[in-house]
């Protein structure tokens, strides 16, 4: 029987589907295993190169499973798709991640530490509060609009939401008033808890060293260094500053063919979170160029006065993330460009 070389490990919550081959491909096994006696199983296996999908507890997977001596690989769902024959199920599965991870081209995810999961943690956490907070306000300036109070949208206008709410003089039931108060204080706990990651991000962004140095690029705070120190794979996973900001999703789309290149919108591929901070800062540097003024013979300048402000901020995020790159992977500080006179 011919040893096995590469392994496809589909993942799930109590019964795994393992397929195995051997250097040529050929099928060595295909079995079932229990979560119990999962890492029992590849302890027994000759060393080879486990693969499995980038999905939920894959990582903590590589890790267990690296430990056993085997050389492990995450391969993003994505690509796997490709390499199932036909039909859905776990046994094809199995076998399209082996058969992907023995492409010579194939692209892999970087295996996370527990520190690089947990720093990952507090953003996503996060964002599931801003969530939270966003439903609350909406479901309270809904319920105040069935009866006849108007307020405008966004969190700028809490302050007077609350107040409406809770003025007597408004036409609201008694009854009414009981559930839009425990939504008030629903609002208020959220605040607080937010408030409290805002204060845990900043302050580990003043003691890293490298999120300092990301923090001196224009549009780049606190929030956005922590993020992309924790979030972001190695600068060395990249071969240059465009494969960074295509990894977040902020090249545009392809579809050439024939010769003739057709570039569509962004593709918003990649880490969502990085994605929307260094476009949020991005807006932030044009809104204060265009309030204050910018050379004209700058890029930013030149981008603003033919570009919609979207489409410069989006441009201005895909430099920021070259630049981002460029930092991680050679160190020292961002220096802007001289303006020519």
């Amino acid at each position: 029987m011919n040893e096995v070389s590469t392994i496809g490990l589909d993942l799930a919550k109590y019964v795994f589907q393992a397929h195995g081959a051997d250097a040529t491909g050929k099928v060595v096994f295909r079995k079932q295993l229990r979560r119990n006696k999962l890492l029992a199983f590849f302890a027994e296996q000759p060393a080879c190169l486990v693969a499995m999908e980038a999905c939920s507890g894959a990582h903590y997977w590589a890790r267990e499973i690296g430990k056993l001596g085997h050389e492990v690989r995450l391969i993003p769902p994505a690509y796997v798709k490709p390499f199932v024959k036909r039909q859905k199920n776990d046994m094809a599965d199995a076998e399209a991640i082996c058969e992907a991870a023995q492409r010579p081209t194939m692209r892999f995810v970087p295996v996370k530490s527990e520190e690089q999961q947990a720093s990952a943690v507090v953003f996503r956490t996060r964002d599931l509060l801003i969530r939270q907070r966003t439903q609350a306000i909406n479901a309270l300036r809904g319920h105040l609009a069935e009866y006849g109070v108007i307020m405008a949208k966004g969190t700028a206008h809490v302050g007077e939401l609350v107040e409406r709410a809770m003025d007597p003089k408004t036409n609201v039931p008694e009854a009414a008033r009981f559930v839009l108060d425990i939504l008030i204080k629903t609002m208020v706990t959220l605040e607080m808890q937010i408030k409290k990651l805002d204060s845990e991000i900043t302050h580990r962004a003043r003691k890293e060293k490298d999120a300092r140095r990301l923090m001196t690029i224009p549009g780049v705070g606190p929030m956005t260094a922590t993020a992309l120190l924790a979030l972001a794979p190695a600068a060395g996973s990249f071969r240059c500053g465009r494969d960074f900001a295509a990894w977040l999703g902020l090249t545009p789309l392809q579809r050439s063919t024939g010769g003739k290149q057709k570039l569509g919108a962004t593709s918003k591929m990649g880490e969502r979170t990085l994605r929307r901070l260094l476009i949020i800062g991005a807006t932030a540097v044009v809104q204060q160029a265009r309030r204050r003024g910018t050379s004209p013979s700058s890029w930013l300048g030149r981008m603003i006065a033919r570009k919609p402000p979207m489409l410069v901020a989006t441009a201005l995020a895909n430099k920021m993330a070259r630049v981002v790159w460029a930092l991680m992977a050679n160190g020292g500080v961002y220096k802007a460009p001289a303006v020519a006179a």
